[in-house]
């Protein structure tokens, strides 16, 4: 299928590009698009990391064309309501005003994995080469907005990137404190489902399990000791887990079942005081993937999310937290809930969107935020909402993606 253009203009930087032919050799010095020649190196306690040499300068970031065809959409994220970034398969751009109009600020090899904003200005993203890729991924940054990217180094999972400042960032059980040139793996616990999730302060929390109890375990001193602060018996096991916080004491586990035509159960549990209490948000058990894991049989459908099978996760505040729902065999496949008041309550929207393939979630704060479709031949929409996903509207219609690999 041929792409159509979307026209988007880039700034041309004639001056730039002339830059390096004017000044001699020995005047160059690193700066945007310098690549740190020694790879990452990773430690369990910080002590054995390899000194990083000196960066050699590279060539300038390599000038986009006039126009930037933005097609399948494979990461998202939102600097406030009007502005954030989309990328995909080997480009990043910026909307100013809600996703009326876009701005093309990358171009270059691979494909968008996840983007992190600290604000409007502060942005990072990880390049991988192919779809799965589990790492090391190529690690971006801008400073000024977008308005260029050089590299910040390698990261060395696929796990959920999130940075705290410019220098400290987490993923998976991997720390830097350097900005993304080194990185220092810490220990978790044994048994464990799905990636940990570490924060500033040495906090961090894991899933484990034993047969059918999981456990959530706590850590205060970067992994050197856990404290299993939850244990959920269920009837069946969790497949994986899936862990947010937006707080030293806030976390939310998304526990995932069986999966079987084309259903999978999943359940979310929320705590705001560090695992003393635990509220269950949504309790999901399917026909096809059986029941919730984390859960007794006579509890294991409690409140639901609409759709077959889990989608997007995102926690906006200790209060506030969405989550997609898909149903691979309806005609309007993507749907979405919330909570607002820590998990007490579970919220279906009313909308059902169309797209088959993923779909990615981005809220600003409680009321505010982007919500992209995706599909395998059908160009990927974005809508927003400015009333808490009570309603969405269509802001950007991207150009068709071209055929998956």
């Amino acid at each position: 299928m041929s792409a159509k253009r979307s026209g988007i203009k880039f700034p041309i930087r004639i001056m730039l590009l002339a830059l390096p032919l004017l000044l001699p050799a020995a005047c160059s010095s690193p700066g945007a698009g310098t690549v740190d020649t020694q790879p990452p190196s990773v430690s369990v306690d910080g002590r054995d990391q390899v000194p990083k040499p000196e960066p050699q300068p590279q060539p300038g970031p390599v000038q986009p064309p006039e126009a930037l065809y933005m097609g399948k959409i494979t990461a998202v994220r939102l600097a406030d309501p009007q502005k954030g970034w989309v990328g995909g398969s080997g480009w990043i751009a910026r909307p100013d005003d809600g996703g009326k109009h876009w701005t093309g600020q990358y171009q270059g090899a691979g494909i968008v994995n996840q983007l992190f904003a600290l604000n409007d200005r502060e942005a990072w993203a990880t390049l991988a080469d192919k779809v799965d890729s589990q790492g090391p991924l190529r690690l971006i940054r801008t400073e000024n907005g977008g308005q260029t990217w050089a590299d910040a180094g390698t990261v060395p999972n696929a796990g959920f990137l999130h940075f705290v400042s410019k220098t400290e960032a987490y993923s998976a059980d991997t720390r830097t404190m350097d900005g993304g040139h080194t990185w220092t793996k810490l220990a978790v616990p044994g048994g464990i489902k799905g990636d940990p999730y570490f924060r500033e302060g040495g906090i961090g929390w894991a899933v484990t399990q034993s047969q059918n109890e999981i456990q959530v375990q706590r850590t205060n001193d970067e992994g050197r000791s856990w404290q299993t602060i939850g244990k959920m018996a269920g009837v069946v096991p969790a497949t994986d887990a899936q862990i947010r916080s937006a707080g030293k004491d806030d976390v939310w586990i998304e526990l995932i079942g069986g999966t079987g035509m084309t259903q999978t159960s999943y359940s979310l549990f929320h705590s705001s005081d560090g695992g003393k209490q635990w509220q269950t948000v949504i309790a999901n058990s399917t026909a096809g993937g059986g029941p919730a894991p984390g859960l007794p049989a006579d509890q294991a459908q409690g409140k639901t999310n609409t759709g077959s099978r889990p989608g997007p996760l995102y926690v906006a505040s200790p209060a506030v937290a969405f989550m997609g729902g898909q149903c691979p065999a309806c005609d309007k496949p993507n749907t979405i809930g919330w909570t607002k008041d820590g998990g007490k309550t579970w919220t279906n929207g009313k909308q059902a969107l169309t797209g088959y393939g993923p779909s990615l979630l981005a809220m600003a704060d409680a009321d505010h935020g982007w919500w992209i479709t995706t599909d395998h031949t059908d160009p990927s929409v974005m809508y927003t909402t400015s009333d808490g996903g009570q309603s969405w509207t269509k802001a950007y219609t991207f150009d068709e993606p071209e055929q998956d690999k």
